[in-house]
């Protein structure tokens, strides 16, 4: 039997989690662009996470999984009714009845098991949203790169939901109640501004935020001796940076939009001079993902030097543009 919810539309997005939530709040009568959604969940952020146990470094650029989704809902006053459980079977059963009520549901999970991902990259913080199934085959909303209406096999679903490792969760699963209506935005706009760059330039531990930042430039220096597999690694880390649903230049470009939304609607000269600064602060990610690429490719450790120089200074102005929101 074959159930899918009536009236669903995807929603165009790059960022699976902003994604996510914009599929669940267009089906309740509300939508926001997607820089707005990943604005308002004060997602811009930064970790050079590295450890013995891990067979290179992780390099990224927005707010722990799960936080973005808290955020945005405490921005908007919004309800998210959040599941996870151990059980294959009650993890099934609670989204099965999601959707034969109608509600398309949220979902967190390993995008390596999904069918319709190809590129086979164990990544347990990936989101994507459930609005249908039949005897065989989950019917999903994903990002623009996949398709955004695609299909995986039900028994691929349980391994992607059920995952273990970083950033996975206990088969999550999230649903939106009904939206009355929004809060008055200009309030919500200052506030998500003035919080993502105090968590930005305070960070707990200095791997992460703008201190993360200058770690890295150190640190990329010593990735020759760090790697194993210097092509396979290098060039995997730079397209994570630039393509693996960051919307480009390592999550800036979505940032940078927030910030001229959020000029426009405030007319705040400071919010401007921000804005302008990750114009210039964009095209600089790229530049660090491209050199970090053909360094893989060629082998030349000069383009990691340079790459380190750039670091220092997108550090230096992400530092100017966040103490300018504060």
């Amino acid at each position: 039997m074959t159930t899918i919810i009536e009236g669903f539309v995807s929603y165009p997005g790059e960022h699976c989690e902003t994604t996510a939530m914009g599929n669940l709040m267009q089906f309740a009568g509300v939508q926001l662009s997607e820089p707005m959604l990943f604005g308002l969940g004060q997602g811009l952020g930064f970790i050079y996470w590295d450890s013995k146990g891990m067979d290179f470094p992780f390099i990224g650029g927005r707010v722990k999984v799960d936080q973005l989704t808290a955020n945005l809902a405490d921005m908007l006053r919004l309800t998210v009714n959040v599941q996870e459980t151990s059980s294959v079977d009650k993890a099934w059963r609670n989204v099965r009845g999601c959707i034969e009520r109608g509600i398309p549901v949220g979902l967190k999970l390993d995008s390596y098991y999904l069918d319709y991902f190809t590129s086979k990259v164990h990544f347990a913080g990936h989101y994507a949203v459930l609005y249908g199934m039949d005897d065989e085959y989950a019917y999903m909303a994903d990002t623009g790169q996949q398709g955004s209406l695609v299909k995986t096999r039900l028994t691929s679903l349980a391994e992607a939901r059920n995952a273990k490792g970083p950033m996975s969760s206990r088969n999550r699963s999230f649903t939106l109640e009904p939206i009355d209506a929004l809060p008055p935005l200009a309030p919500a706009l200052r506030q998500s501004l003035t919080k993502n760059a105090q968590d930005y330039l305070n960070p707990p531990i200095r791997n992460i935020g703008n201190k993360g930042i200058v770690k890295m430039s150190k640190e990329i220096l010593k990735w020759p001796s760090r790697s194993g597999n210097f092509e396979h690694d290098l060039c995997l880390t730079a397209l994570l940076m630039e393509r693996a649903g960051t919307g480009g230049a390592l999550f800036r470009n979505l940032y940078r939009d927030y910030l001229k939304e959020c000029a426009d609607q405030l007319a705040d000269p400071r919010i401007e001079q921000a804005y302008l600064l990750f114009t210039e602060i964009a095209p600089m990610w790229v530049s660090v993902s491209a050199s970090i690429d053909r360094a893989g490719r060629t082998g030349n450790h000069q383009e990691l030097q340079q790459a380190s120089n750039l670091l220092l200074e997108i550090a230096d102005k992400e530092r100017t543009a966040m103490e300018l929101l504060l």
